[in-house]
């Protein structure tokens, strides 16, 4: 018998070289949190991104992650420690007004990504949840060890694309 689950955990980071403008964003998407770090390490997905920046990144991986995933009428929480993601919720119908203009009447760099995180969110009963990200072990929680997972695999990506070395 499947098990049905009302709440599923997504938990998102990348890393990207500013020279090459390459990233790695990786996820993993998590019902339940019983499971050893050691079994949900290899459940973490990730992705080469190209012509992008640590922002860009970001947004791309949550994109991602949120498109991958199979849920309906399921709570998502997505926990990220990236500022912009945070901020989108606030900034929309400000951003929306404006049609994705700056004040100097400029089209902003993101602004398609913007576009699909509303309509992908709109979509999905989703929640996000700011992660500190990067602090010492005795300070971490549940959340944090699964952030340090996320964290490690984008940053490994990266350290051992082959394209990237020099």
């Amino acid at each position: 018998m499947n098990k049905i689950v009302d709440k599923l955990s997504i938990v998102t980071d990348g890393s990207v070289n500013t020279l090459s403008k390459i990233g790695y964003g990786a996820y993993l998407a998590v019902f339940e949190h019983e499971l050893s770090l050691d079994s949900l390490k290899a459940l973490v997905k990730v992705k080469r991104f190209e012509d992008t920046s640590s922002t860009k990144l970001e947004l791309q991986t949550v994109l991602w992650a949120l498109s991958d995933i199979q849920v309906l009428k399921n709570q998502v929480t997505v926990y990220t420690d990236s500022r912009n993601i945070m901020n989108l919720q606030k900034r929309r119908a400000r951003l929306e007004k404006n049609n994705f203009y700056s004040k100097n009447n400029r089209r902003l760099n993101n602004y398609e990504l913007y576009q699909d995180f509303y309509r992908i969110t709109d979509h999905l009963n989703c929640k996000f949840v700011k992660v500190r990200g990067h602090q010492a072990s005795i300070q971490k929680d549940d959340i944090d060890r699964l952030f340090t997972l996320v964290d490690r695999a984008s940053r490994n990506a990266l350290r051992t694309d082959n394209n990237l070395k020099v």
